[in-house]
């Protein structure tokens, strides 16, 4: 019984490191990047800030701590930053 109890503990292991590794396959391949301040509200992939858990946690548009990713490159040209800003202000997109 002992056998099957880790054998299963080791399939849920895997399972979930698979899952975790898919979730982010393109940021993990260096095609996206993560651009702050250009998400809407609730439509954040992480990083929203104090009192949130992560992704779709956003409490205001372009909220500056929150994060979506982007192609690589096109941060910029959305008007957003690579870095956290603070505060919420609409970005200006860039050429």
């Amino acid at each position: 019984m002992s056998n099957s109890i880790i054998t299963l503990g080791a399939a849920a292991a895997a399972v979930l490191a698979a899952a975790t590794i898919a979730a982010t396959p393109a940021a993990a391949a260096g095609e996206k990047e993560k651009c702050y301040g250009v998400s809407l509200k609730g439509k954040n992939d992480c990083a929203a800030g104090p009192g949130t858990s992560c992704a779709g946690t956003s409490t205001v548009d372009y909220q500056g701590n929150a994060w979506k990713y982007v192609a690589k490159g096109e941060c910029a040209k959305l008007g957003g930053s690579l870095t956290a800003l603070k505060g919420a202000k609409k970005p200006t997109p860039r050429g």
